[in-house]
Parts: structure tokens; C-alpha cells; sequence
């Protein structure tokens, strides 16, 4: 799905997000900057540790660190065991051009492998706290910008990628939700060399700043039911 940098000088600040594949128009309203954060807050812990666990199978997600949205940052609500992390990202991991950048309803599910959690998710972590700090959209963009011109930013560490396949969660109003799917994160790349984006190829790729992501859809959601009832393969 297709939620990151780019634009305004930025967003490796996007370094996970939903990623809407090409030719997916997006809304033609502008979000305000919120008067509250309330809205963007899910009824409850266990409501929110339920969807950020659904990013990725039980056999992942159940032994995931699970991060919630707290006051001033995400918290570790979940102490995990095999280096996993999961968590539900909110509006902004958007690129800050995004008419969606403050839609409250947006929901996505995401589970992070180690390599990912280290190089990855940082800087949605941090974009995160400028979010619940106040700080504008212009002044996050100028930082991101001053953070790519000085070379601060870290290439995702090799393996870095995330199970999204959640059958839950909103991506954005333009549909709501999108396919199952892995992402790879890596130094910028060629997506010709995976034969991405080609006609139907189950893999797309999206350059995003020095970064390129690949998307590889899959068949069944993390609860294991098909994504498109009636096209399971079977085995004897």
C-alpha cells in the first residue's frame, strides 16, 4: 500500500507505511490539522493490541512486541520474545503532502521483523512524537529535509521487512482497506530486477526518498481465510 516520503522534502518519516499501489487516486479533501488528538486514539488497549496483532500470523504476531499509542509516543504495552514488533500506525505515515496526512480513521496494521525495527521503524517512532508535540507539518518536513541533506538517515539494515496482512484497519478513503501483502525494505533499487510492477506480477515497488520498498502480495490473510474466496489452492 502506499503511505511514505516523498513530496515536501520527505518522509523517510514514512518508512512503513500503507503504500497505496499506483493509479489509486487519493481524496480530494484536505484533513485540518486536528484540535485534538482524541480521535485518533482506538476505544481501548486490547482493541488496539487486536489489530496490530493481526498484521501477521499467530505464529508471529503472538510472540510480538506490541507498541500503543500513548500521550507523547507509542509504548510497549506487550513485552515480546522473538524480535518482532507490532503496532498500528495512524495518519501520519503518510507523506506530509497527503490529503489524508490527519484523516483520523486511518488504521494500519503492521508487524516488523528485528532488521526492520532497528532501521525502520525509528523514524515513524519519531515522527510520531513531533505529531503529538505539535509540531507543524511545514516544520516535520524541514526537519526530515535537514535530516536527509546531512545524511542522518540510515539505509534499512539487509532483511529489513513486515507482514501487513491484516483484514482489518483503514488505509484510506479512497477504498478503505487493500490486499494482503509483505514489504521489503531496501537502499534504493531498481524494481525491474524483482520484475515489479509488471502485468500481473504480484509484486509492486514504490521509491520512496533513498529507499525503495517492495510489496509482494499474498493470498490469505494472518487468520489464514483467502483473501479472494474460491481461489485457494490445495494440496494432497
Amino acid at each position: 500500500m502506499r503511505t511514505m516520503i516523498a513530496a515536501a522534502g520527505g518522509a523517510w518519516l514514512m518508512l512503513l507505511g500503507v503504500v497505496v499501489p499506483a493509479g489509486a487516486a487519493g481524496p480530494q479533501a484536505t484533513y485540518p490539522p486536528p484540535t485534538s488528538f482524541e480521535p485518533f486514539r482506538m476505544a481501548s488497549p486490547a482493541e488496539e493490541i487486536a489489530l496490530a496483532r493481526s498484521a501477521a500470523p499467530a505464529s508471529i504476531a503472538n510472540d510480538a512486541e506490541i507498541l500503543t499509542l500513548g500521550s507523547h509516543d507509542y509504548q510497549t504495552t506487550v513485552k515480546g520474545k522473538n524480535g518482532f514488533t507490532c503496532l498500528v500506525q495512524r495518519s501520519w505515515v503518510n507523506t506530509f503532502d497527503n490529503a489524508e496526512f490527519w484523516n483520523p480513521k486511518i488504521r494500519v496494521a503492521i508487524c516488523l521483523n528485528p532488521p526492520a525495527v532497528r532501521s525502520v521503524l525509528p523514524a515513524y517512532l519519531e515522527t510520531t512524537r513531533w505529531v503529538l508535540a505539535g509540531v507543524s507539518k511545514d516544520e516535520m518536513a524541514a526537519r526530515t529535509r535537514a535530516a536527509l541533506a546531512a545524511h542522518r538517515v540510515a539505509d534499512p539494515e539487509p532483511g529489513a521487512m513486515s507482514y501487513m496482512m491484516s483484514k482489518q484497519g483503514y488505509i484510506t478513503d479512497n477504498g478503505g482497506h487493500w490486499y494482503s501483502h509483505v514489504m521489503f525494505f531496501m537502499p534504493h533499487t531498481d524494481g525491474a530486477l524483482w520484475g515489479a510492477n509488471s502485468t500481473a506480477a504480484p509484486v509492486f515497488s514504490q521509491d520512496v526518498g533513498p529507499m525503495t520498498y517492495f510489496f509482494v502480495l499474498v493470498p490469505k490473510w494472518s487468520d489464514g481465510t483467502a483473501v479472494f474466496p474460491g481461489t485457494e489452492t490445495h494440496t494432497h
